[in-house]
C-alpha cells in the first residue's frame, strides 16, 4: 500500500485538483452565460485548485525528473559525470526547497494566528496558503528519494535515472 502511495500520490492529487478546477470552471461558464449570474466561491475554488496544481505538480516533476532543465551537457558526459551532475543539481535544489519550506510556514502561521478567511468561501485562509509548504515538503521528500537513488546507482555502476514522461 505504501508503495502505491509513493508511486501515485502526486498523480491522484493532481487529478483531484484538476477535476475540481475544470468542473467548477465549466459550471461557472454555464452560470455566467446562461443565467447571467456568477458566484464568488467558483472563482476561489478555481484559483486555489490551480495553486495546489502548481505546487503538487512541481513535486511530481522532481520525482519523475520531468522539470525543465538545460540538458545539453548531459549528452557529452559519461554515466558517472551525469550522476554527479544530477546529485549536485538535487543538492542545490534541496537547499532552495528547505529555505522556501521554512519561510512558507511564516505566512501560514500568521494567517492561523489572526484567523484570516477567504473572501468568498469564508473558510480559513490557512487551507489556501498551506499549498506552498505542502508542495515544498513533497519536493523535499522527492529530492531525498532522488538523491538516494542516484547515490545507489552511482555506487552500483548503473546508469543514472534520467526521468520519465509525467503524462503521455
Amino acid at each position: 500500500m505504501l508503495r502505491g502511495i509513493d508511486e501515485n500520490l502526486e498523480r491522484w492529487a493532481l487529478l483531484v485538483f484538476y477535476t475540481m478546477l475544470v468542473g467548477t470552471m465549466a459550471i461557472e461558464v454555464v452560470r455566467r452565460e446562461v443565467f447571467a449570474y456568477s458566484s464568488i466561491w467558483g472563482e476561489e475554488v478555481v484559483r486555489y485548485s490551480f495553486i495546489y496544481l502548481a505546487w503538487i505538480g512541481a513535486a511530481a516533476a522532481v520525482k519523475e525528473r520531468a522539470h525543465i532543465r538545460i540538458d545539453v551537457a548531459f549528452h557529452y558526459l559519461p554515466p558517472r559525470g551525469k550522476a554527479l551532475l544530477y546529485i549536485f543539481g538535487d543538492l542545490v535544489m534541496f537547499g532552495v526547497a528547505i529555505l522556501a519550506l521554512w519561510w512558507s510556514f511564516d505566512t501560514v502561521e500568521v494567517s492561523w494566528r489572526f484567523g484570516s478567511v477567504t473572501e468568498g468561501l469564508r473558510v480559513s485562509k490557512v487551507w489556501a496558503l498551506a499549498a506552498v509548504p505542502i508542495g515544498f515538503a513533497l519536493v523535499v521528500l522527492r529530492l531525498i528519494q532522488s538523491f538516494l537513488r542516484d547515490v545507489r546507482d552511482l555506487r552500483q555502476g548503473r546508469d543514472v535515472f534520467e526521468g520519465n514522461v509525467l503524462y503521455d
